[in-house]
């Protein structure tokens, strides 16, 4: 069945949604304790130097409508750059089914976009961090998903040309291998950042940066499972009830 780029996308975009309220869920149940607690210390560091100034915006509401509002903003984005990549590898990665290449991409798309910057570049909770280096932080941060993407379409790439010689298993091994070696090679020639206060709690760290990749997980999780189910409805739909068979007289 054709299914046209248009009606996937919009399914992405659902999905989309729907990993956002769920990502939204777990940020605001494990994650807003972290940031009031890393708030709590940046305030007590500046207790001498506060003016009495008062956030144009109350901790209440950017911990609800604000958090929400972002949460799903970005993942309705995502939900429709992940479509428009699926509509490109449907059938061009090997015999697989709707939601077979919906998690495989899922997958790798969590992969490049998430998990590498992530491990080189961590999230790290409010207080942590120079205001004056927040442009470079966020460049080189964009940089590397920058080169996780283009380094994950080379090993592709690269995969499917050695597949002819090597088989598709041993050419996927080969490619994967070049990737992290790549990926090795990036994160050695990029700067690292370290820009954490002394005496700041590691613990709290720790949390922060494992809640904040709790999110993402639970995000891209329930976007494969949820477009998975959308893109086999709309790519496989059920066949039609067969018509009742007409007793003959």
């Amino acid at each position: 069945m054709n299914v046209s780029p248009r009606t996937l996308l919009v399914r992405g975009m659902l999905a989309g949604l729907l990993a956002g309220a769920a990502a939204f869920l777990v940020a605001y149940l494990l994650g807003e304790s972290k940031v009031d607690a890393a708030i709590a210390i940046e305030e007590a560091a500046s207790a001498g130097h506060d003016h009495g100034e008062e956030a144009p915006v109350s901790r209440a509401l950017q911990a609800t409508a604000g958090l929400g509002t972002g949460v799903l903003l970005y993942a309705v984005a995502l939900g429709g750059i992940a479509a428009l990549v699926y509509c490109y590898a449907l059938g061009r990665i090997g015999r697989f089914g709707p939601r077979a290449t919906a998690a495989l991409v899922t997958a790798a798309l969590f992969v490049t976009v998430t998990l590498v910057p992530f491990l080189k570049y961590p999230a790290n909770p409010p207080a942590v961090g120079d205001p004056e280096t927040a442009g470079r932080r966020t460049a080189l941060y964009l940089l590397m998903i920058a080169l996780s993407a283009l380094l994950a379409a080379g090993a592709l790439i690269l995969g499917r040309r050695l597949a002819p010689r090597l088989g598709n298993w041993n050419a996927s091994i080969a490619a994967g291998a070049a990737f992290v070696v790549a990926i090795g090679v990036s994160y050695a020639l990029l700067p690292g950042i370290n820009e954490i206060p002394a005496g700041f709690p590691a613990a709290l760290i720790w949390d922060f940066r494992v809640t904040s990749l709790a999110i993402q997980t639970t995000l891209w999780t329930t976007f494969g499972l949820a477009f998975g189910y959308l893109a086999e409805r709309a790519l496989a739909p059920a066949s039609a009830p067969k018509e009742a068979v007409q007793p003959t007289s």
